[in-house]
């Protein structure tokens, strides 16, 4: 029923948000009468603080058109590699005209991004993306909206994502393959490489994992907080509710995105209030460089999908309150996890320190538990002054964290290269 009451909502605020937009685009177009009325641009400033407060927010596109590289534009274009039901592997595919560059571009390292499945599309790893293609040669997986999926397409569990990632490695090739995770997909990507690893299969030459909840009872948050202080049939009798009719899903049991939204806002109220006022005032200062930079944050921002109901309650008793990962009790298939198995993938952990989301020490737990690789070629990095979303986006992102990246990468791609330094796990 709440879904349907917030299908409800959205139908009765389209036409106030649509209104709300025309009266912005009135007061601030030279073109109109309206725009020379007294008091013109806090008319045009409200109604379109307004509007994008009521509007709704498809998917971003990720929109990388092209980079530049060592003083070249290297045109991008966006391929989808394979196409599963939940999932889309997406390549992005450089293009030169030197023969000197299309030979570098060739040699580049392959880098595997796995992208998080809790809420957000996987665009919110476009900075993630666009600074990874200056180096790699660069895929992602692009989780699909569960009220997109049709219900015959059967359900889709925590257990699937973890095949996911395997099909996918597999099919890239792992032997020269890097793969990086951000956030949730740390457990599953993990688990993945595990159960490859014990079955004696080929592993991808490097794993890095940046603020996951490899163990999340290591400095937890309000996230891990909320987990543990409902049961699991809470969650089930709550938060988990029925595609309505107008989407392809109808009847498929998911993890509202509204949901997951109010859950992030919720987080920190005071910081989205500020936000929007701030974008009020730049609209009024003319200052259209800050307001565009409010309208790209939170055009990605609050626009979120659905998740499946069985992966979502997967992830809240598995992760969250089981912690199977960490206690090596966790079985897929009838096989158990065991990290211990890999040896000749090297091992990298990026964590924020002022992470909210994943605590500090939840991602380097991966170094206990990953017992079978050397010391020598495991690293691990906290970013000062860094939250969840700063590790793999925005200035410190590129300019503190990626260099450390590529280098690490760069050093494991080839048998030659000299190995990591050892650090305590």
């Amino acid at each position: 029923m709440l879904y349907q009451l917030y299908e409800f909502q959205r139908a009765l605020l389209y036409p106030l948000t649509a209104w709300a937009q025309a009266a912005s685009r009135s007061f601030a177009n030279p073109a109109s009468p309206m725009a020379y009325v007294p008091g013109a641009t806090r008319f045009s400033a409200a109604y379109e603080l307004l509007y994008r407060l009521g509007k709704d927010y498809e998917k971003p596109e990720f929109n990388i058109r092209q980079i530049v590289k060592d003083g070249h534009n290297i045109p991008i274009i966006e391929q989808t590699i394979v196409e599963k039901p939940f999932c889309r592997l997406l390549r992005f595919k450089r293009f030169a005209d030197d023969s000197e560059a299309v030979a570098q571009l060739k040699d580049e390292p392959v880098v595997l991004v796995c992208a998080p499945l809790s809420g957000h599309h996987s665009t919110l790893l476009r900075d993630t993306v666009r600074t990874l293609l200056q180096d790699h040669k660069v895929y992602i997986t692009d989780w699909i909206d569960a009220r997109m999926v049709p219900i015959e397409n059967g359900p889709f569990h925590l257990d699937d994502y973890v095949a996911y990632i395997q099909e996918f490695i597999r099919y890239i090739g792992a032997k020269d393959l890097h793969v990086l995770s951000v956030c949730q997909p740390t457990v599953p990507v993990l688990a993945a490489i595990s159960l490859m690893a014990s079955r004696g299969e080929d592993t991808p030459r490097t794993m890095t994992m940046m603020g996951g909840p490899i163990d999340a009872r290591s400095s937890p948050t309000s996230v891990n907080s909320l987990a543990m202080q409902h049961s699991y049939e809470w969650f089930e009798n709550n938060v988990i509710h029925t595609v309505p009719q107008n989407y392809p899903g109808v009847g498929r049991h998911v993890y509202p995105g509204f949901l997951q939204h109010s859950g992030f806002v919720a987080m920190n109220p005071e910081r989205h209030a500020a936000s929007h006022w701030d974008f009020y005032q730049s609209l009024l200062r003319g200052d259209e460089e800050d307001a565009e930079a409010h309208r790209s944050f939170y055009d990605e921002y609050n626009a979120v999908l659905d998740m499946a109901a069985e992966y979502y309650l997967d992830t809240i008793r598995i992760v969250f309150q089981e912690f199977r990962l960490a206690e090596g009790t966790w079985e897929i298939d009838g096989e158990l996890v065991r990290p211990q198995d890999i040896k000749r993938t090297a091992l990298f952990t990026i964590e924020g320190e002022l992470d909210d989301i994943s605590g500090c020490g939840q991602t380097r737990a991966a170094h206990q538990l990953c017992k079978g690789i050397p010391a020598a070629r495991k690293r691990h990095f906290t970013a000062e002054k860094c939250g969840h979303y700063g590790i793999f986006s925005g200035r410190r992102w590129r300019t503190i964290i990626y260099p450390q990246l590529r280098d690490f990468i760069l050093e494991h791609n080839k048998e030659s290269r000299h190995k990591a330094e050892p650090v305590e796990a």
